[in-house]
């Protein structure tokens, strides 16, 4: 019976990746050899000399998600003698594509490609133009749901935020003992936040001149003072949080991702401490400084723990099949 393609099918990530490599001439063979040792590699096309800058021999090959990791770093000395891009496929029709995944160890959702995680966690480590206005904006949109004591607000502000992303990669580079990416990402995370509460704090005390707000605002509903009151139950959904986040940002589960936004209380916390210094009141921003550090240190800690197991289950040499050898044995008779 033929398999039918279903919605399940369908996801941020697929289960194969498509490889592009450009190798030197003499070196070929030795790449070749190398990837028909990978368990879950198929679709081998090669161009010899097509290849221009830099020159030498093209290599197509699509790679199940579960052998990334190993055919990647057998093949690491391209990345200073030749190239490799490793391209998501969205859908592949193919038994031969069927057969690959299947060979390789394991189940694609569950694998972790590091190399790829890793280059993510370098690009979310940055200060940027983008990921400051939308956690300014995000910040503000915070500030005014406290006021306006609107849910709808505060939660759209959660969505908004882009905070997350450092924080993956401060767990990621304590996973590594990387310095650099953790001062880095940290230093995204305070500027960050720094600017946010900075210019919420800036509009909010140029709205108090003018009348509009006043310390009566911040007498918030019920519904809201979970902003201002940090306590076990916060610290328990940030670390469900932080776990969550990782690992769908390793599986590529963005919808999953919006679910960790809505769940932790960093740019309304952020937004709450803007207001209430605007308006002087003192033990509000504590409060709300208080549930912003209790949020991402929770996430840290359990983000970090979930890299560990990871890379206990997908290391960054994977393990090979014994499926093709299996194979090639009972091919031979």
């Amino acid at each position: 019976m033929e398999r039918q393609c279903s919605i399940d099918d369908i996801d941020d990530n697929g289960p194969m990746l498509h490889l592009r490599l450009i190798t030197p001439a003499t070196r070929t063979g030795e790449v070749i050899a190398a990837l028909d040792q990978c368990a879950g590699t198929t679709n081998l096309v090669v161009l010899p000399g097509a290849a221009r800058l830099p020159e030498g021999d093209l290599i197509f090959c699509d790679v199940a998600r579960e052998s990334a990791n190993e055919v990647i770093d057998r093949l690491g000395w391209l990345k200073e003698e030749g190239s490799i891009a490793v391209e998501q496929v969205d859908l592949a029709l193919s038994r031969v594509a069927d057969e690959a995944v299947e060979e390789a160890p394991g189940e694609p959702e569950d694998a972790v490609v590091w190399a790829e995680f890793a280059q993510k966690m370098a690009d979310d480590s940055r200060v940027t133009w983008a990921y400051l206005v939308f956690l300014v904006i995000a910040t503000m949109l915070a500030a005014i749901g406290v006021l306006q004591n609107s849910l709808i607000l505060i939660v759209g502000a959660m969505v908004l935020g882009p905070e997350f992303g450092a924080i993956a990669a401060v767990c990621f580079g304590l996973l590594g003992r990387d310095r650099r990416l953790i001062a880095g990402s940290l230093r995204t995370l305070i500027i960050g936040f720094a600017i946010a509460i900075a210019v919420t704090f800036a509009c909010a005390l140029a709205l108090r001149g003018l009348g509009w707000i006043g310390p009566h605002h911040l007498r918030v509903n019920e519904e809201v003072q979970f902003i201002v009151k940090p306590d076990r139950w916060s610290f328990i959904v940030a670390l469900l949080a932080g776990v969550a986040g990782v690992l769908s940002i390793t599986a590529g589960k963005s919808s999953a991702l919006i679910g960790v936004f809505i769940s932790v209380t960093t740019v309304p916390a952020a937004g709450f401490a803007a207001v209430a210094l605007a308006l002087g009141d003192w033990p509000e921003v504590a409060g709300s400084v208080s549930q912003l550090a209790l949020n991402i240190a929770g996430m840290l800690i359990a983000g970090t723990g979930t890299l560990m197991v990871q890379r206990g289950f997908w290391p960054q040499v994977g393990r090979g099949s014994s499926l093709r050898p299996m194979r090639e044995r009972e091919a031979g008779g």
